[in-house]
């Protein structure tokens, strides 16, 4: 019993303030902003997340959390909304990347069976390896956590340089 009471106080403020981050979260996104906008005042590295879990184990645990999922998936349907409209809020950058015409023919393909542009599709994988990458980071400073699955070689590295 003395477990149960010490499991409960442990999470008891980590659960009370993922609660208190997706009630912000939920009042911005009835704002429909641009989903940049959310992202960063959200996820962003001054967001909203990041001022509330600081320390790593904490935003560790919170990306594990119910609430964490739900603000992805607002941010996910606010990119849907918005595929086609440029940011307005945020200044645009381009960034070229040279690749092998295989790969590009594969992401036009992908890009194509999902309706979607290149661009979307590439700042969407770009996002998906950026999370993954961070949690894998967060969960290597916990000690002793191995992840599962390493990324491909080369991919954190350049992700992280860019």
């Amino acid at each position: 019993m003395a477990t149960k009471t010490r499991e409960s106080s442990a999470t008891s403020p980590d659960s009370h303030a993922a609660t208190a981050v997706l009630h912000v979260a939920e009042r911005l996104y009835s704002m429909s902003p641009e989903w940049v906008v959310f992202f960063r005042e959200v996820l962003g590295v001054d967001g909203i997340v990041r001022r509330t879990f600081s320390d790593p184990e904490a935003l560790l645990r919170f990306e594990c959390s119910p609430q964490y999922a739900r603000i992805r998936e607002m941010l996910d349907a606010l990119r849907v909304r918005q595929q086609e409209r440029p940011a307005e809020r945020e200044t645009q950058r381009v960034v070229t990347v040279r690749m092998p015409r295989s790969l590009h023919e594969t992401l036009k393909a992908e890009a194509d069976q999902m309706r979607v542009s290149i661009n979307t599709l590439c700042i969407s994988k770009l996002m998906k390896l950026l999370d993954e990458q961070e949690r894998r980071d967060l969960a290597g400073l916990r000690g002793g956590f191995e992840p599962a699955a390493e990324p491909a070689a080369g991919g954190s590295r350049m992700a992280r340089a860019r």
